[in-house]
């Protein structure tokens, strides 16, 4: 999944798999420094032609009340994947 939400923010894959190749892990799943800006882009997302994405965002919201990366991290996950059409 963490590779799902670099390429969400815009990362290339190219840029990802470096990354990985130089025994880097990706930090969505545990630094709120890597996800915070994940979880912005996905609240100023366009939901105009999901409107569904609302019900996924408020999803977010109530993650962030939670304080548990954990969740953060599922929330924005799913909020992905239904960006992404249902796919992950």
């Amino acid at each position: 999944d963490n590779k799902l939400i670099a390429e969400f923010m815009g990362v290339d894959y190219v840029d990802i798999d470096t990354y990985l190749e130089n025994n880097k892990e990706l930090q969505y799943h545990n630094d709120w420094n890597w996800l915070m800006p994940v979880v912005n882009q996905c609240l100023i997302t366009d939901d105009s032609t999901n409107p569904s994405l609302r019900w996924y965002r408020q999803n977010i919201v109530d993650a962030l009340l939670t304080c548990n990366i954990g969740e953060m991290r599922k929330a924005v996950v799913e909020f992905i994947k239904e960006y992404n059409g249902g796919q992950g």
